[in-house]
């Protein structure tokens, strides 16, 4: 006996399905059930939103897409963000709701909204279910077009009588897996690629997020060595190429021309290497629009004024790296030289090492993350200032171990999305480094993480306000409106859970308390308090460079 409930259940192990996130509603318990009696397990979430941002950021590092179950109307309309964000971060990602019966859609009815049309703008596929024979072929499209060559989130919309429907479904059955696989590079466009390098003097590499997808790092690293060509990385790119690296000269995306952008000023050719437009805007690379580009990628590049694709690679990334390496066997690039501006993000990390003010400065929070995580450990950072001074500063050496949302840049999602990733990844560390701002929006899964057992830690940059929106203000306006808030006391709402939490009271606190927190196999908050007097001084430090160089 197989119900159309259990069907959909067998189709999601089929597809090595290990956990759901998600909050049950009255039109799904026999999803829920049958979810209930197999080996899954079902994450209860305290919002949906917060469940959806846990399947992205599982999905992220496992390259796998996860799911995310919620019940019809507004359930559906709550986790709508994390799947928007998924699909705007090229994440895979299946997001299943419940919806009333095909007996009620043609009219006004109670809890009936077109939620196949509202999904549809923010998925690569979204559907409604009609009927319980057609779950397997369903089911299986909708993991087939998730995990694609750029990878998004797809919805299935499954009415109530479907989930109620009591009818033996055991003659059907999940169809296999067929996993699509990149063409190998076109030799005809490998050609082209080299031509155009030959005759380049200045090459300069952008990797970005597809990079960090296709396990490139090997490639990128052997193309660069090989070549002598110097690697920047996207915000989404972060660890592509290691920073550490003598042919890496940082992480480009910040919201002002900063140390990095300077590798790119006098570059004649870009060789974009898994670089997605919603990364950030490519006049910030070719504000003229006459930089040579090479596009490598597992799909043609979009269409866009400062990125006029001169040759486009398209196949598995890591095949195209060493088609063109192997291409130019012999030559180098010798006249490339330092960047300019290389060596001054070191500096200023260094200086932020050394820094001893209280509230801290935010160079010192990075440099004490950076110490006490290891090289392999997972950080989650948020959206707003904390990002901006994370993302551009923060050494990673590891693809998917320094994570942001940056295709819709979605406040909110590091604490519920911490709890996917160490799902995914119990074997390190993870850290949710958060604004006061975000925290408040999913501060209720501390709850889901102490009952559900699920260790990490979340790192509080206090300054009682949305600290990039007055940073912008100040910048653009000279003055800053509707900022400022109050918060509560945090240290006591995270023990309210029954987590542990630390306030921080000097800036020798911080690194000696993140390392015990990490060492803990419990949930743990810290509140500490930032000083984003150094925001302008950032900028306008970088404008004076902007100048000079």
């Amino acid at each position: 006996m197989s119900t159309a409930a259990q069907l959909m259940v067998k189709c999601l192990e089929n597809e090595g399905v290990t956990v759901v996130f998600g909050l049950p509603g009255e039109e799904n318990i026999r999803f829920i059930q049958a979810l209930a009696a197999s080996d899954i397990r079902y994450v209860l979430t305290r919002h949906e939103q917060a469940a959806a941002f846990m399947a992205e950021m599982y999905g992220r590092v496992t390259g796998r897409a996860a799911v995310v179950s919620a019940t019809l109307g507004p359930g559906a309309i709550n986790m709508q963000l994390g799947v928007a964000d998924a699909t705007t971060n090229s994440t895979p990602m299946v997001a299943i709701s419940a919806q009333v019966g095909q007996d009620r859609q043609y009219k006004e009815s109670h809890q009936y909204v077109d939620l196949v049309s509202m999904f549809a703008p923010i998925t690569r596929w979204a559907a409604g279910v009609p009927t319980a024979r057609a779950i397997p072929e369903m089911f299986r499209k909708a993991f087939k077009v998730a995990e694609t060559e750029r990878p998004a989130a797809v919805y299935l919309a499954v009415p109530e009588h479907i989930d109620v429907d009591a009818a033996d479904y055991s003659d059907l059955t999940p169809l296999p897996r067929n996993v699509v696989r990149a063409d190998a590079p076109a030799p005809r466009q490998v050609e082209r690629a080299v031509d155009i390098l030959r005759n380049a003097k200045r090459p300069v590499v952008l990797a970005g997020h597809g990079a960090a997808r296709s396990n490139a790092t090997a490639a990128l690293i052997r193309f660069s060595e090989e070549l002598g060509i110097q690697v920047a990385n996207s915000f989404h790119g972060k660890g592509v190429m290691p920073d550490d690296h003598p042919n890496s000269i940082g992480t480009l995306g910040f919201m002002r021309h900063d140390y990095v952008n300077f590798g790119f000023d006098n570059a004649d050719v870009v060789i974009a290497v898994g670089y997605e437009l919603q990364e950030f805007d490519p006049v910030r690379i070719n504000p003229s629009g006459d930089k040579e580009i090479i596009h490598i990628h597992r799909f043609p590049a979009e269409v866009d004024a400062h990125y006029s694709v001169s040759v486009g690679i398209i196949g598995e990334i890591g095949d195209s790296l060493n088609a063109v390496a192997d291409a130019l066997a012999g030559h180098r690039f010798n006249d490339t030289g330092d960047a300019p501006g290389s060596g001054l993000l070191a500096e200023e990390f260094a200086r932020g090492q050394q820094d001893s003010r209280f509230p801290l400065a935010p160079q010192r929070v990075v440099a004490d993350v950076r110490a006490a995580l290891g090289r392999c450990d997972v950080v989650l950072v948020d959206t707003g200032a904390t990002k901006m001074w994370m993302a551009r500063l923060y050494p990673t050496y590891e693809p998917n171990t320094c994570l942001v949302s940056n295709g819709l840049s979605t406040m909110g999602f590091a604490l519920p999305g911490a709890l996917g990733v160490k799902l995914a990844r119990p074997e390190v560390k993870v850290l949710a480094v958060v604004g006061d701002g975000a925290f408040m929006m999913n501060s209720q899964e501390i709850e889901t993480a102490v009952r559900e057992r699920i260790p990490l830690v979340v790192l509080i940059w206090d300054d009682g306000g949305y600290g990039l929106i007055e940073w912008k203000m100040d910048l653009e306006l000279g003055e800053h409106h509707y900022v400022s808030f109050d918060n509560p006391d945090v240290v006591s709402y995270a023990e309210s859970f029954g987590a542990k939490g630390y306030r921080i009271t000097s800036a020798d606190e911080l690194l000696p308390t993140l390392k015990a927190a990490l060492d803990d196999d419990g949930v743990t908050l810290i509140s500490c308090p930032v000083d984003y007097s150094e925001n302008l001084r950032l900028t306008d430090r970088l404008g004076e460079l902007d100048e000079t160089l």
